[in-house]
């Protein structure tokens, strides 16, 4: 048994080893090529980008995008692990209950009636109204497991109210204005084209405090996994577990 737990802790060791130089070796490669070819990347980060046209493209365009979609990527696969532990079901995530769509609904409800109006509204404005979208929608998500107890058909009734929030949003954007179809459509493409150190500053505002949060419930997590009874017993509040969990998810989810 001690054999067999060594191999498992030195397979995941080199599996992490392994994958973590390959994510190196990535990043290396996103700096250096693209249309502008450029060679020495470790003198620029350094140096904090520099007066010269690779400086300024690796500093201020290349490295910003990175770390963005850095960023992004793990706040995603947090309110993925978020979502799998609240409802127990490996498959779970914003994207198949349906909290991204609900996001989107209120991000383009946001941005249609501001911009119409001539009001441009900034990063965190968007993460807000995001949020709210995504509580709606896990309101709606939390109202149906009440009355459903199997999980597939919670995962078929999330997948229908992201349908429906998409269909409600193909409906607005029909209506409005053409130079508001382009941006909303710029911005449901998730492009990192237009990141920037204040994009970055905002991200990293919200998204670190929440995987430092995320990170203190790990151990009433493990206890919630191997059930609810063992959770209680272990001394784990679970109405508040669970509105951090919902909280938490949430929140990720609108910045992603």
């Amino acid at each position: 048994m001690k054999r067999e737990r060594n191999r498992r802790k030195t397979r995941a060791i080199l599996g992490f080893a392994v994958l973590l130089a390959l994510l190196l070796a990535l990043l290396a490669l996103n700096l250096r090529t693209g249309s502008v070819e450029v060679e020495d990347v470790a003198r620029i980060l350094l140096r904090r980008g520099g007066t010269d046209t690779a400086g300024q493209i690796v500093w201020n365009i290349r490295f910003p995008r990175l770390l963005a979609a850095g960023i992004l990527g793990g706040a995603l696969s947090l309110s993925g692990f978020l979502l799998q532990t609240f409802f127990g079901n490996p498959i779970a995530g914003p994207f198949v209950l349906g909290i991204s769509s609900g996001a989107k609904l209120t991000v383009a409800l946001t941005m249609i009636v501001c911009l119409s109006r001539g009001i441009v509204v900034s990063s965190m404005g968007l993460i807000l109204a995001a949020f709210a979208g995504s509580m709606f929608s896990m309101g709606l998500i939390l109202a149906v497991s009440g009355k459903v107890r199997q999980m597939s058909l919670l995962v078929v009734c999330g997948v229908m109210i992201g349908y429906i929030c998409s269909a409600v949003t193909d409906f607005v954007v029909t209506f409005a204005d053409d130079a508001n179809i382009v941006n909303l459509h710029h911005w449901s493409l998730g492009s990192f084209s237009g990141i920037s150190w204040g994009n970055v500053q905002v991200l990293s505002a919200v998204v670190c405090p929440c995987a430092g949060a995320a990170f203190l419930l790990s151990k009433p997590m493990g206890a919630y996994q191997l059930g609810e009874t063992y959770a209680r017993n272990m001394g784990v509040n679970l109405r508040r577990f669970r509105l951090e969990l919902i909280l938490l998810s949430s929140l990720l989810s609108a910045c992603v």
